[in-house]
């Protein structure tokens, strides 16, 4: 099947969360389901520092934005390690700026205006290029206009009269609200501007506009597919999203084993794998120890939390357990992250006061959260939303347990462990319910006094490192998605 995956995020290439991971990981593992997937990307400044080869095609183009008609170009690049095609769409007005979405904490004001004018040079592409394509697959907001071009002005006119459509949502929070005045710039027809398509309470909402349009959605998660059809996950959408839960499903985004192995992994002191985790993984966690400056202490419980500091990801939970545990228990914290600014001063502070216990680095270093993930012995995810989570993943496959809040894919991935499900071979880490920080603490004392157990601490970090979260099986379930979309975008076709 010849897919084209529209996206403003891929790995190698720009990155500012977890679309760049999935965007540049299955494609490729699409090629080896015997799919002919492409890429298109905006030609953003960032991907001319990822160093790889991006080259000119000498195809040029115009659209129609409200008014005005805007010029742009098109680049070429590869994925690295597979041969999918990359296409860049450069308009420098646009494209060419310090960051992706937004410049020191505040959206652009002409964002609506950027991503139409991605979405029509993507329609252009196709047409100019030549592409077949039979199923667009659009990611996120930014994307969600494609599957309305496709249903309303593109409808009869081949080849896009067949192509079908998927809209991932990877985070409903984020929606591209805009007022309603830039309907213009879409260039569709005001009927569509109503509450079951494109409106939302009097403003243009590009998302719904995706989900309305779009022949099918899915989320990163099973849960969280379920979770958005009510409030609070809902975000306002649940109703539509409700409407349309026929339509709805949820898949597992995948590891990079290219990247995250423990048994191949070049940031690490000693690599090792499930037959060999009780000889690498304490040598790693002596080096996390020396690196970070606390007291080597192998029968210490080394507790380890990385990424965006928010109240999202449970911050606030984890800085009132910390402070709570550092009176009354012997165990070491690592925060590796940055976010917001009261988190910043309060995870400082515990670190200047208990510089034994505490080790906080307010950056992201991608050496050295990979050798976080070798060294600690829990992973902290208290998250009060979580559309899929990939560190938890990662610490699964590094033999540190996680121990995270039953929300969206964190409940779909990790199994609390009980004696249920140490029989059964399921258990794979701690999980709880309540959003609070006496339900943290008391999971973590669980999970505390289960590490001490070590036969059973031992067979937890096997399960978990013996599961299949691989991009193979994410990708297979993508390619029988499509598969269905397709079979059924053709029966609506010929009706």
């Amino acid at each position: 099947m010849n897919i084209l995956v529209a996206t403003t995020e891929a790995v190698p290439f720009c990155k500012t969360g977890g679309l760049a991971d999935v965007c540049g990981s299955l494609p490729g593992e699409l090629v080896k389901l015997g799919h002919r997937p492409v890429l298109f990307l905006p030609a953003f400044r960032q991907i001319f520092k990822s160093g790889l080869k991006i080259e000119p095609t000498g195809v040029d183009f115009d659209v129609p934005l409200g008014s005005k008609i805007t010029e742009g170009t098109f680049l070429r690049s590869q994925l690295p390690g597979s041969n999918v095609p990359v296409y860049f769409v450069e308009q420098k007005h646009y494209y060419g700026r310090d960051e992706l979405y937004r410049l020191d904490g505040h959206d652009y004001k002409d964002n609506c205006e950027r991503f139409v004018f991605f979405c029509r040079a993507i329609l252009e592409g196709i047409r100019l290029f030549d592409l077949e394509v039979d199923l667009i697959h659009a990611n996120d907001w930014q994307t969600a206009l494609l599957p309305a071009y496709l249903k309303t002005e593109y409808a009869s006119i081949p080849p896009f009269d067949e192509i079908a459509s998927l809209l991932t949502i990877h985070n409903l929070a984020f929606q591209g609200d805009f007022w309603h005045w830039d309907m213009l710039l879409t260039g569709l027809d005001w009927k569509y501007f109503n509450w079951r398509q494109m409106e939302f309470y009097g403003r243009l909402n590009l998302l719904k506009t995706g989900l309305a349009f779009a022949d099918a959605l899915n989320t990163v998660s099973p849960r969280y597919a379920q979770e958005i059809q009510s409030a609070p996950l809902g975000c306002g959408l649940d109703g539509i999203l409700q409407h349309r839960q026929e339509d709805l499903s949820g898949i597992i985004n995948g590891v990079d084993e290219n990247l995250w192995n423990p048994a191949t992994d070049e940031h690490l002191v000693a690599n090792y794998d499930a037959n060999s985790v009780g000889q690498g993984k304490p040598r790693c966690k002596q080096a996390l120890q020396e690196e970070l400056g606390l007291p080597v202490l192998p029968d210490v419980p080394l507790l380890a939390t990385v990424g965006r500091l928010a109240d999202q990801k449970g911050c606030d939970l984890i800085a009132e357990v910390m402070q709570q545990w550092l009176q009354t228990s012997p165990v070491q914290w690592v925060i590796l992250g940055t976010g917001e600014p009261a988190y910043h001063e309060q995870f400082a502070a515990l670190a200047q006061s208990h510089p034994d216990r505490v080790a906080v680095r307010l950056e992201f270093s991608d050496p050295l959260a990979h050798r976080i993930g070798a060294g600690a012995d829990m992973f902290l995810m208290p998250s009060r939303y979580e559309p899929c989570g990939l560190s938890q993943l990662y610490s699964l496959k590094y033999g540190t347990v996680p121990v995270v809040r039953a929300t969206g894919g964190l409940a779909d991935t990790v199994t609390d462990t009980d004696e249920t499900t140490l029989a059964d071979g399921t258990a794979n880490g701690f999980s709880f319910t309540d959003h609070s920080d006496r339900a943290l603490s008391e999971t973590l004392s669980r999970a505390c006094e289960t590490y001490h157990n070590r036969p059973v601490w031992q067979q937890i970090m096997d399960i978990g490192m013996r599961q299949d979260w691989s991009w193979a099986k994410s990708a297979a379930e993508y390619g029988q998605l499509y598969e269905q979309i397709l079979e059924r975008h053709k029966a609506t076709v010929c009706n």
